[in-house]
């Protein structure tokens, strides 16, 4: 067996160890909704990304460029996810921050592409929101690169959308 044969083999053998659906899988949210009733509520392309944890190709949502003030919500729920000024363009072609809210994501491990990176998705109802590197600005170091198809932007001065139940 050559090498490349052998890391593949490994690799598939840990893939199926490991607990499959990421975030979603267990259930544990304080928003529990049924993948149908997900489904029923989100457009297709956000329900992908949110519950099947798709990603969304670089430079397709217009959420990269914005710049004003407010607060980024998670499309499913609306729950508070970052504020405007953690935000920076990190070049990547996604809307990036260097911050979430206080409590507003968890995170999981995602071997999706072979090799460990950490995975966040909405700590409300289990959304995946995209991926946390540690190539971001300071104070923290960090660059959570989300899909801009599982937020939605709410201007400074407008009232938050009620929470999703």
């Amino acid at each position: 067996m050559n090498r490349r044969n052998w890391i593949f083999r490994a690799a598939g053998l840990l893939a199926a160890a490991l607990p499959f659906g990421g975030a979603n899988a267990a259930n544990s949210f304080p928003l529990n909704k049924t993948r149908q009733q997900w489904k029923q509520l989100l457009p297709a392309n956000a329900y992908r990304v949110l519950f099947e944890e798709g990603t969304e190709p670089a430079g397709s949502s217009p959420l990269n460029a914005e710049k004003r003030a407010g607060t980024f919500v998670c499309a499913a729920c609306n729950q508070p996810l970052f504020d405007s000024a953690h935000k920076y363009e990190s070049g990547t072609g996604w809307p990036s921050f260097w911050q979430p809210l206080a409590g507003a994501v968890g995170t999981s491990t995602d071997f999706k592409l072979i090799f460990p990176r950490t995975e966040y998705h909405c700590s409300r109802c289990g959304g995946h929101q995209g991926h946390v590197f540690n190539d971001g600005p300071q104070p923290t170091g960090k660059r959570y690169c989300n899909n801009g198809v599982a937020l939605s932007f709410i201007v400074k001065g407008t009232s938050l959308p009620e929470l999703r139940t």
